[in-house]
């Protein structure tokens, strides 16, 4: 199961004021028998920029510590030179490494790009190769030749993950499995499809009785699938899910945007009161992508090409105004790309600046004792360290809020809790009254929740 890394982690103590690894304790108490996976973007970890060796390798070793088995780690580049201090860190605290190759389509990403890329992973000790399709622009039959190509030359097992934005999810799976592949990635029906993984009864259920038939109890998956129905029904306002990112959107065949991406897009354009020309951005994303060097669209590469996108849009001049963050992956501060940047675009933005040579984490000196320092009585664990070293601003009054009211816990978590001892100690459904009151923090206000 897959519980933790990419935006969770950010999300825990921005919105739901959670300690994100508190989260992976309670999950490990109660799932004890099936290994917990999560998602790290190499040497960003977490967060949305590199950090110094010595942050990946405490984080990793702290990951491995409360819970997560199978660490998932990807580079938005496939630089493999920005995910080897964290597969060796990985390897050397005995959990599984799963070197991840980000899916794209250019004139660059070929077969045998993904082949050399999974190559270097075994070399680095991965245990295993995932092809991330962050898009869902992964076609059956390229799903074919690939799966084929990493079994037969690197000798790994392979996991598939598709997104079902274009529709294709459920057959790329199918072809995927004729050619080899050993797990796919899938969701809970309640939370599956759109932007999501394709149906884990579904798939279950067409591989039933052929020579991949998993093994699953088709029942016992309904009957969970069931228990998060009931969850999404009952929470479906506060969850704020855009039906766009459930609806299939064939339109990502052609700009390969992501559906985060997307809503990404859509936020920025809200904000200048520009939401009319999201066609024109849809449009000129290729464009920036194609000058940037074909770079895959994940994080953080889908928000730097998107943001330039749209300020080439609304300035009516392209590249008039040019990010910082465009002009230090221009540089190689993000890593070595497969394609190569337009030269004109190169010029002007870097004008005689050189692009380093180097791994980018090279350039960054050790970080921990400096945030030590400054985090100051803040920190109380090697938990919180990293937790500020990721996110200083955010976790800075987080662990204020935290120290001064003692163990956070959210307030649904308290309600169901009280409802569930309400049914255990009561025969009888009446309706009563619970009132939650908080202390130590004005931003948690008071709550009710009927029983």
């Amino acid at each position: 199961m897959e519980v933790w890394g990419g935006a969770t982690f950010d999300v825990c103590i921005r919105y739901l004021r959670e300690d994100p690894w508190g989260r992976v304790r309670q999950l490990k108490k109660k799932i004890r028998k099936t290994p917990l996976q999560m998602l790290l973007r190499g040497q960003n970890l977490v967060g949305y920029r590199n950090y110094a060796d010595d942050v990946v390798i405490k984080f990793v070793e702290t990951a491995a510590h409360v819970g997560i088995d199978i660490f998932r780690i990807f580079d938005a580049l496939n630089d493999t030179r920005n995910m080897e201090t964290a597969i060796r860190t990985v390897k050397k605290v005995g959990k599984h490494a799963q070197g991840t190759i980000c899916y794209t389509i250019s004139p660059v990403h070929t077969v045998q790009s993904y082949v050399r890329a999974a190559k270097e992973l075994k070399r680095l000790g991965c245990d295993s190769i995932c092809l991330k399709d962050m898009s869902g622009i992964l076609a059956p039959a390229d799903a074919h030749r690939i799966v084929s190509a990493l079994k037969k030359q690197v000798h790994l097992p392979v996991d598939v993950h598709c997104h079902c934005t274009s529709g294709m999810a459920p057959l790329t799976y199918l072809s995927a499995c004729e050619a080899g592949a050993n797990i796919l990635d899938t969701a809970f029906s309640p939370f599956a499809g759109g932007t999501s993984q394709p149906p884990v009864e579904s798939i279950v259920g067409a591989l039933k009785g052929t020579r991949f038939d998993t093994g699953l109890n088709l029942e016992q998956l309904v009957h969970v699938s069931d228990y998060f129905r009931e969850l999404r029904e009952r929470f479906g306002g506060e969850l704020k899910i855009d039906p766009r990112s459930e609806a299939l959107d064939a339109s990502v065949l052609i700009h390969q945007i992501p559906g985060g991406m997307i809503s990404n897009l859509m936020s920025q354009l809200k904000e200048q009161n520009a939401m009319d020309r999201l066609d024109e951005v849809l449009k000129e994303t290729p464009r920036v992508r194609k000058d940037l060097g074909y770079p895959p669209l994940v994080t953080p590469t889908s928000q730097i090409v998107g943001t330039q996108a749209v300020m080439n849009v609304l300035s009516g001049e392209r590249y008039v105004t040019v990010l910082k963050e465009v002009k230090n992956y221009v540089k190689g501060l993000y890593g070595r790309n497969l394609g190569r940047i337009d030269p004109t675009l190169g010029k002007k933005i870097l004008g005689n600046e050189k692009i380093i040579g180097c791994r980018p984490a090279d350039l960054i000196p050790p970080e921990l004792e400096k945030i030590r320092q400054e985090a100051g009585t803040l920190v109380k664990s090697d938990e919180d360290l990293l937790t500020y070293a990721l996110f200083p601003q955010i976790a800075a009054d987080f662990l204020k809020e935290r120290n001064q009211a003692g163990r956070m816990v959210s307030l649904d978590t308290i309600a169901a809790v009280a409802v569930a001892l309400a049914r255990e100690h009561s025969e009888k459904t009446a309706d009563r009254l619970l009132t939650v009151e908080t202390e130590g923090t004005s931003r948690l206000p008071r709550k009710y929740a009927r029983i």
